[in-house]
């Protein structure tokens, strides 16, 4: 695939992501705008309340749970794209086993949407003209699809279960959910870069890089002669790292936006 067509494909996502966090911003900007109500939660701790010691309690509980519920995972974001691998903010989750790791590369790479995802890809990288040896019509089309499949689950199955279960570490998207957006931007594409061990530490993220890697260089068997120059296998490597880290950061904020925009009901 060449630079103009992967530039327009990590383009199209990253605008994807701005478009959800400009809304999401614009939400929360329109909540900070309203009038201030008043009641008992917004007293100081050491203040006398003007309601009974139960009802503060299931005030709070009531409060706490909305919270909780704000910061929760969907299976899918916006309905559609899968969210799989995201686990909320501050929950605990046993170690995956190997059959879970290959159950989630399986599930973002034959879902629906991935489908929906490679045709638009494919109909990018034709109508750019990306790859000449493809040729146009309903041919070209199709092999425009089929190389791009491929590059997709390659990069699942490396990413997600061979290199995880080889090193021993954990998938998953685990949510910051606190602190400011530049803050829980910066740790979410951080997570490129560092992952945790199935025993819960911290670890440099190999199944990303060196799988993202793999992934690019397992093309250069089906894509024409032309485009297994080094820059060119370098170019999707980039790519498919750019992507995952555009993923994550959208996964870190999906829970507010969800929570912002539909009040939790997706």
């Amino acid at each position: 695939m060449r630079k103009d067509s992967l530039l327009v494909s990590s383009g199209i996502f990253t605008w994807i992501l701005s478009g959800v966090l400009c809304q999401y911003c614009a939400a929360s900007a329109g909540q900070g705008d309203r009038p201030a109500v008043s009641d008992s939660s917004s007293a100081l701790p050491d203040a006398p309340s003007a309601l009974p010691a139960q009802s503060n309690q299931t005030a709070q509980v009531a409060t706490a749970n909305q919270t909780v519920q704000g910061r929760m995972q969907t299976k899918r974001i916006l309905g559609v794209v899968p969210n799989f691998e995201a686990v909320s903010a501050d929950v605990k989750l046993p170690r995956q086993s190997a059959k879970q790791k290959f159950k989630d590369a399986t599930d973002d790479s034959f879902d629906y949407s991935s489908f929906i995802f490679v045709g638009g890809l494919a109909g990018v990288g034709q109508a750019s003209n990306s790859i000449p040896e493809f040729h146009q019509g309903a041919a070209g089309y199709a092999r425009y699809y089929w190389h791009t499949f491929v590059d997709q689950t390659d990069e699942n199955y490396l990413v997600e279960f061979a290199f995880p279960v080889a090193l021993h570490q954990d998938g998953r998207y685990y949510t910051l959910g606190r602190g400011g957006i530049m803050k829980r931007t910066v740790y979410s594409l951080s997570r490129i870069l560092i992952t945790r061990t199935d025993s819960g530490n911290e670890t440099f993220n190999a199944s990303e890089i060196i799988g993202a890697g793999a992934a690019a260089g397992m093309s250069d068997f089906y894509y024409p002669e032309q485009e297994r120059t080094w820059t060119k296998t370098g170019q999707r490597w980039l790519t498919n790292v750019s992507l995952d880290g555009a993923t994550f950061a959208l996964r870190e904020f999906w829970p507010d936006i969800n929570n912002a925009l539909f009040h939790s009901k997706e």
